[in-house]
């Protein structure tokens, strides 16, 4: 077996050991868990809402069912979901990062929405959860933290039923060439000057603009799928490709 300690793997556009990835995405997702839902509408213009609406309606969840909402962070898709599932149905609300996580938890609570969310702290990549358990999965700008992909996509497919879809919400490559320019302008110069003002971490979110441009094309991300398990995959773009939808099922 290798030693994890001696490999390495991409934090931002650095190297680090894999054994101390988790670790640094954990300090930055403290530092910003405060202010997370705000940053998410400035840093996207509110556009967020649009692409997780989308993520709600491509999931086909129905009363009854049972769904993981992972990397869940604050909630968002969480609360649609408790609502499309009802009393009878489970969401469970999981994130590695236990700031997220309380954020989440208190956010939604405050909401009036108890019964039937439940909250796991839980890496991606070992799922404590049973076989065959959950009808939906859906991960929502999560996946790119991640350390190793991979294992963390067998560990969605093993968690999922038959049947079941996984969703995953992610940045991605713009398709039109005139937006790269652009968006590498206000995603290296400007979105860390409003990490800065807003939250008092400008390097947050460095390594998190970082991060997206380390993760997966969209056509490489369908094929790791696939490897995983997974059947039928396929993804939608958005706002020009900024954003990618990736839906598979388990058959």
């Amino acid at each position: 077996m290798a030693d994890q300690s001696k490999e390495t793997t991409d934090f931002g556009f650095r190297k680090v050991g894999k054994n101390e990835k988790e670790g640094l995405v954990a300090n930055v997702f403290h530092s910003v868990a405060s202010k997370y839902d705000l940053m998410n509408d400035v840093m996207s213009f509110g556009i967020h809402r649009i692409w997780k609406r989308f993520t709600i309606e491509a999931s086909g969840v129905r009363r009854g069912q049972r769904v993981l909402d992972l990397a869940g962070g604050t909630g968002d898709l969480t609360a649609k979901f408790s609502r499309l599932v009802g009393e009878k149905g489970e969401v469970v609300l999981a994130d590695i990062n236990d700031s997220m996580l309380k954020m989440g938890r208190e956010k939604l609570r405050d909401s009036g929405i108890v019964g039937n969310v439940n909250y796991v702290q839980a890496n991606a990549e070992e799922l404590p959860f049973p076989d065959n358990y959950f009808d939906c999965i859906t991960i929502s700008f999560g996946l790119r933290n991640v350390t190793d992909k991979n294992k963390a996509l067998r560990s969605m497919f093993r968690v999922l039923k038959p049947g079941g879809r996984l969703l995953v919400l992610e940045f991605s490559k713009p398709i039109f060439q005139p937006l790269n320019k652009a968006y590498d302008t206000y995603s290296f110069h400007i979105l860390p000057r409003i990490g800065q003002v807003i939250v008092n971490d400008a390097d947050s979110y460095r390594y998190l603009t970082e991060s997206i441009r380390m993760h997966p094309d969209q056509e490489t991300l369908k094929s790791m799928m696939e490897d995983a398990g997974f059947d039928q995959v396929s993804y939608d773009n958005m706002t020009g490709g900024i954003v990618a939808l990736h839906k598979g099922f388990k058959f």
